[in-house]
């Protein structure tokens, strides 16, 4: 079991003007800004949460993000912000490497329902280290967090299909994944169907919250995509 004392989360940011391209259909662009800031403050806000924890490093370049950043108290790094996904968090592992932090938690800034609670519990899930701790999309196929230590132990390559080939990884590196499965840390928004199940449910989250102010616009952003779909048809 490791203690939060000892961890130290990643979070990979990308520009957020550009954020969420596969929600086009149904969100307008400066609208895709706001909920990928919005998404971002949620999981700062219940990474923020957990009690006793090393610290937050966000790889980043992002204006409006570095000013969330400081908001929770988060350290940002550049190197590696322009690297895609798995280049930010390599980028973030060896910062940790170099200042002599031995467990790197990493989750992603588009997850609306990360909970204080359930991250704690796949930090008491981690064991000693080596240990490569993971927690997976609903789908099975993203891998959505994962605890690791010392934080390169496994290699890393994020992707649609992550999850099972980030199992095989840890085995082949001699360390068994210990693998968690949390509902909140599971869901992340990444197309139309993913944003129509969170509308419906209606959390009191940033992103929740921004949503919901917005969601007659986006009822007739999504009847006017299915309609130039039917007329392409």
């Amino acid at each position: 079991m490791s203690r939060p004392a000892d961890v130290w989360a990643v979070v990979p940011v990308k520009e957020t003007e550009g954020a969420k391209q596969r929600l086009a259909p149904v969100l307008s662009a400066p609208l895709r800004q706001r909920l990928a800031l919005a998404m971002l403050e949620d999981v700062l806000e219940a990474i923020a949460g957990v009690a006793g924890l090393g610290g937050i490093l966000l790889v980043t370049i992002d204006s409006s993000a570095i000013a969330l950043a400081r908001r929770y108290g988060a350290v940002t790094l550049a190197e590696g912000a322009r690297d895609g996904h798995t280049g930010a968090v390599n980028a973030g592992a060896r910062h940790l490497i170099e200042q002599d932090r031995r467990t790197m938690l990493t989750l992603p800034g588009d997850l609306p329902l990360a909970d204080t609670g359930e991250i704690e519990r796949l930090i008491a899930a981690h064991g000693i280290a080596p240990a490569f701790t993971i927690a997976p999309a609903h789908d099975d196929l993203g891998s959505n967090a994962i605890v690791m230590s010392p934080p390169l132990a496994v290699p890393l390559r994020f992707g649609d299909d992550s999850f099972f080939p980030h199992l095989a990884g840890s085995r082949a590196a001699g360390i068994e994944p210990c693998v968690v499965r949390l509902p909140g840390l599971a869901f992340d928004i990444d197309n139309p169907q993913d944003l129509e199940h969170f509308l419906r449910l209606e959390t009191a989250t940033c992103a929740g919250r921004l949503i919901r102010e917005y969601a007659d616009e986006i009822s007739k952003m999504a009847a006017r995509s299915s309609g130039r779909g039917e007329e392409v048809g």
